[in-house]
């Protein structure tokens, strides 16, 4: 590392986007403008390319001991896999089983994570246990570098019902942190199960997966942890929304006067739910919750993101292999949902939003760097490109041609979900701290990774 002078390209900001200099010195950017003196200085050109800060995302799932399984993507392959298309930090859930403390889980993740990353890494607090102990806990990781937290409304090992809600919301409330939430009510997809099996005899059809898990049951569950968010008068965060009708909910609380932040995914964006009608063993691959929804949905989505009405763009990336998915073979609900989508969220978010016109430059760089640094407590750190902040930078080919596959791709997942799309526009090159660490796909630099504190202003 040394002197770096980036000239000739379009720097890109929420706000704008304008021609400019941008000076490097060692992980630091130190001076943005016009005409900055290179003496000493390797200037890099990037004529007819666009510089984004490094991308960031904020929901993802490595090395997760989830349905009697382990995602197949650690923070080693993982963060590759994130590096590779443009990610220079995520924030994965630590999360504390029943009967742990919220030191001993933050612990276990360190040393899944430490000396393996790729990219620069924070944490969220997954929460499946509260009590007053946890309670004094959450002071003293507030403190430590823990800002946001994440709750479940349904799965057994991480529900919380709704008074542990409110109090955790109030909590937070005292301590400045924030809960994300995923959202979908656990009573009517354990119902739906059930008649599955006396209509079927089985749950060996993925096509009535669906079914199980309604956008109404989304939408239920949107509607309550709002609810119970007003009466604490706290934001919160709802994660990957799937649905019109959890967006609906949303809309509501806003005009209730309500603060909301809100992500969605590439693949509620980009694919519908007729992947479930594939032969079973295809079908599986799209199984994730929520469920892929109708292109209703998809498209009430991206006139959300165009209206600035959604926040983030993260991936939930949670990877598995074809074997490990075939656990549902003979019932669809003993398969582990998730798919990978760390590689090619910058590449998708570009080509069928920017080109296509459904979003702006701009609001890809707020959507992928600039909102979930703020709203995760990483801004200005993270997620700009200004002096001061980590020399995290993306130089953006808006030419370049790629083809997604599975042969190709950094995640150690056997299948690609959008296998042989083709895209236009990559990351060139992916800049950690003034290090380039990839390049065009290809990792340069491993394990330059570390750990990043959080605190939200």
């Amino acid at each position: 590392m040394g002197r770096l002078l980036f000239c000739g390209g379009r720097v890109i900001s929420g706000k704008g986007s304008k021609e400019m200099d941008v000076l490097v010195e060692g992980e630091k950017i130190t001076a943005v403008g016009k005409n900055l003196e290179s003496e000493g200085a390797a200037v890099v050109d990037i004529s007819g390319k666009y510089l984004f800060p490094g991308f960031i995302d904020g929901h993802t799932h490595m090395d997760l001991d989830v349905s009697d399984t382990v995602t197949i993507d650690g923070f080693d392959s993982g963060t590759k896999a994130e590096l590779s298309g443009g990610t220079t930090c995520i924030v994965d859930f630590a999360t504390q089983n029943r009967g742990e403390s919220l030191q001993y889980a933050l612990s276990h993740w360190h040393d899944k994570a430490d000396g393996k990353a790729s990219c620069d890494y924070a944490f969220h607090l997954a929460l499946s246990d509260w009590n007053e102990e946890v309670s004094r806990e959450l002071e003293e990781v507030v403190f430590g570098g823990i800002c946001s937290f994440k709750l479940y409304t349904t799965y057994d090992g991480m529900v919380v019902d709704d008074k542990a809600i409110y109090e955790i919301l109030a909590r937070l409330k005292e301590l400045g942190g924030i809960a994300g939430v995923h959202c979908e009510n656990r009573g009517i997809i354990d119902a739906r199960l059930r008649d599955v099996v006396k209509r079927r005899g089985d749950r060996r059809n993925v096509s009535d997966y669906p079914w199980t898990r309604p956008d109404l049951a989304e939408a239920e569950a949107v509607s309550r942890i709002l609810k119970i968010a007003a009466c604490v008068d706290t934001p919160v965060i709802i994660v990957h929304l799937s649905s019109e009708e959890g967006y609906r909910e949303i809309c509501q609380a806003r005009k209730r006067g309500q603060q909301v932040f809100v992500e969605t995914c590439p693949q509620y964006l980009l694919m519908d739910k007729s992947r479930y009608d594939l032969p079973n063993q295809e079908a599986r691959k799209y199984m994730i919750a929520p469920p892929l929804r109708e292109e209703k949905d998809r498209n009430v989505l991206w006139k959300a993101l165009a209206e600035g009405n959604i926040q983030t763009i993260a991936t939930d990336h949670c990877s598995f292999t074809v074997a490990q998915k075939n656990a549902g073979e003979e019932d669809f609900s003993k398969t582990p949902c998730g798919m990978p989508g760390a590689e090619e969220r910058p590449g998708l978010v570009y080509h069928f939003g920017v080109r296509e016109k459904k979003i702006t430059l701009e609001q890809m760089c707020g959507y992928l760097s600039e909102n979930p640094a703020k709203l995760y407590g990483l801004y200005p750190k993270k997620g700009v490109i200004a002096a001061g902040s980590d020399a995290d930078l993306v130089v953006w080919n808006p030419d370049e041609r790629w083809t997604l596959s599975a042969k190709s791709q950094q995640s150690r997942s056997d299948y690609c979900p959008l296998e042989g799309t083709r895209l236009t526009g990559r990351a060139e090159q992916v800049y950690l701290r003034g290090t380039l660490a990839a390049q065009n796909g290809e990792i340069l630099k491993a394990y330059g990774g570390r750990y990043v504190t959080a605190k939200r202003v």
